[in-house]
């Protein structure tokens, strides 16, 4: 078995570069460069917090620029090359893909929330099926209507159907605050998108505009019927192209999370196929065994070579380059943990913290708030990374990238706090 080895550093600048993080950003970004980006990333991640912009915007804007958001729904909306599902979490996935999320509908449908607390799935799943009049309901409503929101399916649905929630929810210990609300029809729907009964087709402000799956899926979707194993088999070469080099744990959480039963056995049959090759990596975590595509493996000699041009940008914090944090770690000797959920009094660097990658570096971290009533960018604190490079170029770069998306999301001005390190302050003002 060939064995390739690799610097820690050509793995890092090579997960950046297939990230599309180095290099000189695109001039005018339209919609085909999105799509050229997404079938690369195969998935971008969805995520309600907006203390500066929706996650997935932000993910965009490292790569890309100023991009038309414009350009995003029409892609979604109208032309329908993605669609909203479940990748690794609540997701923007590929419409060509779709054959890669129908076990996991199937597996919905018979047993529930897949790796859900069993009791909790089993009391779920009871609901559903003592609530198939609802269920009936709504696609009666679809069908007559057309796409509605959840807003507009009224409680006389409900009366109609002869939902009881509260008993329900009482005797079987459902959390209404899962969903936001003591009506039925949420966690319906939400079960019927997760079948793929329905399917998210457009957004009203921050409303989930829902429609038949039948009706929204354009007529050249394929649909066909994969194994598990199928689907493991596609999956982790798509992951594993996604991230440069990988272990198989991380391909596992990469993209189709838990849906990788047999993942080693998987790399094994990929080996053989001498479509993947086993990578030693030089200064890197012991005992780990590493894989890269073989068709990445000159791209990898390359940025080995030199042949890599670095880029200084914000990363949210469920960019698909550092949302698995073990990884993150491993790779670029970054300790990143997001902070939203945890009590203000208790957090170390802020509620919405943006890594800085700085060529092939995590130098530092942003805590930022956009102030969209006064349209300016607060920078609550900037933080240096032990051993972060202190010259002015440096600094200068990451003041053009805080500037960049304060542009970008649509403030006039930028505004620091006093909380700036010493060696980057004359340029963070």
């Amino acid at each position: 078995m060939r064995k390739v080895e690799l610097s820690l550093v050509t793995a890092r600048r090579l997960a950046i570069t297939k990230q599309r993080l180095s290099g000189t950003r695109p001039a005018n970004p339209n919609k085909e460069t999105i799509m050229s980006l997404l079938k690369d990333m195969r998935y971008l991640q969805l995520d309600p917090t907006t203390a500066v912009l929706p996650s997935h915007l932000i993910v965009l804007w490292s790569r890309l620029g100023p991009f038309r958001e414009s350009h995003l729904d029409e892609l979604a909306w109208k032309d329908k090359k993605i669609f909203e599902y479940w990748a690794r979490a609540a997701s923007f996935v590929l419409t060509e893909d779709y054959p890669l999320y129908l076990p996991r509908m199937r597996q919905f449908r018979a047993w529930g929330y897949p790796n859900a607390d069993g009791v909790w799935a089993k009391r779920m799943k009871w609901w559903i099926s003592q609530n198939s009049g609802l269920r009936s309901a709504i696609v009666t409503e679809l069908k007559r209507r057309g796409p509605l929101t959840t807003r507009d399916f009224g409680p006389d649905l409900e009366k109609s159907a002869k939902v009881n929630p509260t008993e329900a929810y009482r005797k079987w210990g459902l959390r209404t605050s899962d969903w936001g609300s003591a009506r039925s029809v949420p966690p319906m729907l939400d079960s019927m998108y997760h079948e793929g009964m329905i399917m998210v087709a457009g957004r009203r402000g921050r409303q989930k505009v829902w429609d038949l799956t039948e009706r929204f899926l354009p007529g050249w979707t394929p649909k066909k019927e994969l194994t598990s194993d199928q689907v493991e088999y596609v999956a982790a070469q798509h992951a594993l192209g996604a991230m440069g080099v990988a272990t198989p744990k991380q391909i596992e959480f990469h993209f189709l999370r838990w849906r990788h039963p047999r993942i080693e056995r998987t790399m094994e049959t990929l080996v053989a196929e001498s479509k993947v090759l086993q990578v030693s990596l030089t200064g890197g975590k012991k005992g780990s065994t590493w894989f890269i595509r073989s068709e990445d493996l000159r791209l990898a000699e390359r940025i080995e070579d030199g042949l890599w041009e670095p880029r200084t940008t914000l990363l949210s914090p469920f960019d698909n380059l550092i949302n698995d944090r073990d990884r993150t770690l491993a790779l670029f000797e970054f300790f990143y943990r997001i902070e939203i959920y945890t009590p203000k009094s208790k957090r170390t660097h802020g509620y919405f913290v943006l890594p800085i990658l700085d060529g092939d570096r995590l130098v530092g971290r942003v805590d930022p708030t956009m102030d969209r009533k006064m349209e300016r960018l607060l920078v609550n604190a900037v933080y240096a990374e032990r051993g972060a490079p202190e010259d002015p170029e440096t600094a200068s770069r990451i003041a053009d990238a805080i500037s960049g998306l304060a542009h970008f999301a649509g403030a006039k001005e930028v505004v620091y706090s006093r909380r700036v390190p010493d060696l980057w302050r004359k340029y963070l003002k």
